[in-house]
């Protein structure tokens, strides 16, 4: 998939998608990226078992995140160089959010 195919496709991003993909800079298993997760925001997002592995593997298929190694069957992974530029694009679209809303408000 060419990468304008894939910022069509995770821009706008979800919360969730968003936590896990930033969760990633750092190696980490399903699990790990759950803790991650809920200490980034307080507790207020809490990420189920089937959320996250539905989320890793569609990440991994698109290539914004791959797997690195495997330790006793747990399988870890890594965002990737178009895992880390959506990452960026999506970060670019927020701060214009955030600069509209003050400007309002």
């Amino acid at each position: 998939m060419n990468y304008d195919a894939i910022k069509k496709r995770f821009i706008p991003m979800s919360e969730t998608m968003l936590y896990i993909l930033l969760s990633l800079k750092e190696e980490k298993h399903g699990y790990g990226v759950m803790l991650h997760v809920k200490e980034l925001t307080c507790g207020r997002i809490v990420l189920g078992a089937g959320t996250i592995y539905q989320s890793l593997g569609k990440l991994e298929a698109d290539g914004l995140i791959c797997p690195t190694r495997e330790i006793e069957r747990k399988k870890l992974y890594l965002i990737t160089k178009i895992g880390e530029q959506i990452l960026i694009e999506e970060s670019k679209r927020i701060k214009e959010i955030c600069l509209n809303l003050e400007a309002v408000l």
